[in-house]
């Protein structure tokens, strides 16, 4: 059921966040961690939908962190504390799982986040398939771009990586609009003999 796999990917998120916590928290300077609030399944019987969860209730400015494919910009993670620390997070995962698992849909209120989501591989990740789409993960590695934070537990930046892939799938478009034209001046040149045999030459 959706509400049991809700369950799963939160609480697997919050080991993910727990280790962060361990590795981030002795940091001089580091501050405050965020923390993935844990959510309980509860099975009631005798009710129509048998599964609930329960969570603690988050009072205060609800934010969303990072959005689930990173496309939209969000000034609150960019300039606050919690979605600064919240990005280095997604990338201490990413780092941490050879880019195999992402965080996504960081948000709460504070440092306190709930309704997370991840993304794996199609393959899943340890035995754990995420419940949002491997592309998320794509747009992570094009768009994240490392903070202070990041700095601190030092993680790798993923520029150097991206350019290289980029410089390769550059030359790839390149060829692309390239075969088409050809195959489009095929035809034209069938037409006309003449042109074909003077541009043999």
């Amino acid at each position: 059921s959706v509400v049991i796999q809700e369950c799963h990917v939160q609480n697997t998120a919050r080991e993910y966040a727990k280790l962060y916590a361990a590795e981030a928290e002795p940091l001089e300077g580091f501050g405050e961690v965020p923390e993935i609030i844990p959510i309980f399944l509860i099975h009631r019987p005798a009710n129509n939908i048998p599964y609930a969860t329960v969570e603690e209730e988050l009072v205060g400015e609800f934010v969303k962190y990072s959005v689930k494919d990173g496309k939209e910009v969000n000034f609150l993670r960019r300039d606050s504390e919690a979605g600064q620390k919240c990005c280095t997070f997604q990338h201490w995962v990413y780092e941490k799982t050879n880019g195999n698992l992402l965080v996504t849909d960081l948000q709460g209120v504070g440092m306190k986040l709930t309704d997370v989501g991840i993304a794996t591989l199609a393959k899943g990740y340890k035995g754990f398939k995420g419940n949002c789409s491997f592309s998320f993960i794509e747009q992570f590695r094009a768009l994240h771009q490392c903070n202070g934070y990041c700095e601190m537990l030092g993680l790798k930046s993923l520029r150097t990586t991206h350019q290289k892939q980029r410089k390769t799938t550059s030359t790839k478009s390149k060829n692309l609009p390239n075969s088409s034209t050809v195959k489009k001046m095929v035809p034209k040149k069938a037409r006309e003999p003449r042109d074909f045999i003077s541009s043999e030459h």
